[in-house]
């Protein structure tokens, strides 16, 4: 049965959607939710319970236990489809098997009527994808030191037996985020088993079963592999190849590679090239040969990390070369802020960064699902733009708001930007995250705009109806928020960068009121920064914005034409979205085309560096 149309078309490129952008009826049910996982904990016994993650398919809790032990609880969502809910209780049995200290331990998994809870060990410290962004690329002493640690897991996982027969185990999503690491003692811990099989063929790719019945039932013809996550996961395991050690190899490299370069995921390895990145020479030229896209090139490397790996623990590191030296390729604004920022990512003209155009529609589909349809929507891509893309959304981790505008010609990319990061400890971090978004953009050929604005979900306004022919009604004290600059700054009419310079954009849908398209234009001709979205759904408006007045002196203008926008939601008649975008002024940076990052490794003699 063919999928149906859909009218609407998602935006956003969160991890996870903000509980800022449910509707106040979803929020209340995702609330009431955890609330009652809570409960139900604290009726086993259990203290200070807390939220500590949520995904697709469930919640996780940390909390301690009567003895004054540190757990985690995971409960499958309860909406599921049974036989997704039982993938729980897969996950349970397959950690069951491994006894290792980089990994927490199971220590029971029991269902409540219906409710299926995992209970682990809690492993000390803090996922790597949250450390990575607070301090930007890992260090390289630091990248190897992790990268000893995985190869002695990955010896184990696939030295495993059962009944005196060897039974290699695969994890299946190796990540940053599913590491979770302690600064005090530098020690990883691999979490998250859901995706974690029985592998079907050893490192040599021969059948692991001794039983001739075994070797041809149709359950060796088919892969018994979960996806995990297409960021990290390498070319055989994307395409449903029998399970394999070898598919860890892949996330173990895709992990290591990430760490290093600070992004989150692998798809930039052509241009942020492994061999770019400052690491020893051995340890670079094996995680490139480990991300070949030549099979035999990738077995090599990987065979050669199994090895070798623990011998890296001998390299010599200076203190003094802890951090690598960058310069910013555009600006970035710090503010000291105690406002707390959920940020959101809205990129336009994706339709720019296909290769294939098969999946050119994208499906509505709820929240718990999206991360994963959104990446199988970027399957369609070559890898370096699926790298700028992944570059992009990451921007969105931080506390930021403003809005860039990448312009691709044949003599190189134009870039207009506003990015406003209220972290100052994140700096670092950020704008070398900034910089990949550069980098990248420069080894794409194309012509055509790429447009991205990043607003406070917090903000963001919701107005509710009973059905798509009944208009949006805002009640009497709805406020367009906005921010007023520290300096009155007023700029030359040329200067400023207009609402309606990109013109029409071919991904939104929602036609807006020409009454309303009116004040949008005379909104444009005060000195201002920042941007405003309209998403329609058939019984939901959101309506995301930023906004900073630069012009002091329309402060009064400037409130009542906000207020006239809202006043005219009422008028607003489809479904879609629409939305503008202002920076503060031109302040176009020009980027000659550039295919890769030079060779840089670690000082052979880093003593005589330092």
């Amino acid at each position: 049965m063919p999928v149906p149309e859909s009218k609407l078309k998602h935006f956003y490129i969160p991890d996870e959607q903000s509980i800022y952008l449910l509707s106040h009826k979803d929020a209340r049910k995702l609330k009431d939710w955890i609330n009652l996982c809570i409960e139900q904990l604290e009726l086993l016994g259990y203290q200070r319970i807390e939220l500590i993650g949520k995904g697709a398919f469930g919640f996780v809790f940390g909390g301690i236990s009567e003895r004054g032990e540190q757990l985690v609880f995971k409960f499958s969502r309860i909406n599921l489809p049974q036989h997704v809910q039982d993938r729980l209780e897969d996950e349970a049995y397959m950690l069951s098997q491994v006894d290792h200290p980089h990994v927490p331990a199971l220590e029971e998994f029991q269902r409540i009527r219906k409710q299926a809870i995992m209970v682990m060990q809690r492993a000390r410290g803090e996922d790597l994808e949250e450390f990575s962004l607070k301090q930007g690329p890992l260090s390289a002493r630091l990248v190897v030191k992790i990268a000893v640690q995985l190869g002695q897991l990955l010896k184990h996982l696939r030295s495993q037996t059962y009944q005196g027969q060897p039974r290699p185990i695969v994890h299946g999503d190796i990540k940053p985020s599913n590491l979770v690491f302690d600064p005090q003692t530098e020690q990883v811990s691999l979490i998250d088993w859901g995706s974690s099989v029985f592998a079907q063929l050893d490192a040599n790719g021969q059948f692991i079963s001794t039983s001739v019945m075994d070797l041809m039932s149709a359950d060796l013809q088919q892969t018994n592999a979960r996806l995990g996550d297409v960021y990290y996961i390498g070319e055989e395991q994307l395409n449903g190849a029998l399970s394999s050690p070898r598919f860890d190899e892949q996330g173990v490299a895709s992990t290591l590679y990430a760490l290093a370069s600070g992004q989150s995921c692998r798809f930039g390895r052509h241009v942020i090239r492994p061999c770019s990145l400052g690491l020893p020479k051995e340890v670079a030229l094996t995680l490139e040969a480990m991300m070949s896209s030549d099979a035999e090139q990738r077995r090599q490397g990987g065979d050669y990390f199994v090895r070798n790996s623990h011998y890296w623990r001998n390299i010599k590191f200076s203190s003094s070369l802890e951090q690598l030296e960058y310069v910013p390729d555009i600006p970035c604004w710090v503010h000291e802020s105690d406002k707390l920022i959920d940020t959101v990512v809205y990129s336009s003209r994706k339709s720019f960064l296909r290769e294939e155009g098969k999946d050119a529609e994208l499906r509505y589909i709820n929240d718990a699902q999206f991360e994963r349809y959104y990446k199988n929507y970027m399957q369609g891509m070559g890898e370096t733009e699926k790298a700028f893309v992944s570059a992009v959304s990451r921007l969105g981790k931080y506390p930021v708001v403003g809005g860039m505008a990448v312009r691709w010609h044949p003599e190189g990319v134009y870039i207009d930007s506003s990015l406003n990061l209220y972290e100052p400890a994140l700096r670092r971090s950020f704008e070398i995250s900034v910089n990949h978004v550069v980098t990248l953009a420069r080894a794409i050929h194309r012509v055509g705009v790429f447009k991205s604005c990043m607003f406070n979900a917090r903000d963001t306004l919701h107005l509710d109806r009973s059905g798509p022919d009944v208009p949006f009604l805002p009640e009497a004290d709805t406020r367009i928020p906005y921010e007023v600059s520290s300096i009155s700054l007023v700029e030359e009419q040329t200067q400023m960068h207009s609402y309606f310079e990109d013109g029409d954009d071919p991904d939104e849908l929602l036609q807006l009121p020409q009454s309303m398209l009116e004040i949008l234009s005379e909104l444009n001709t005060i000195h201002h920064t920042g941007c405003i979205i309209f998403e329609a759904l058939e019984h939901n408006l959101k309506l995301h914005s930023y906004y900073r007045l630069l012009d002091h002196s329309q402060e009064a203008r400037f409130q009542h034409l906000l207020q006239q926008v809202v006043a005219h939601i009422s008028l607003i008649d489809g479904l879609g979205i629409s939305g503008f975008m202002k920076l503060p002024y031109k302040d176009t940076r020009y980027f000659e085309h550039k295919m890769a990052l030079p060779d840089k490794f670690y000082p052979r003699d880093p003593m005589t560096q330092a």
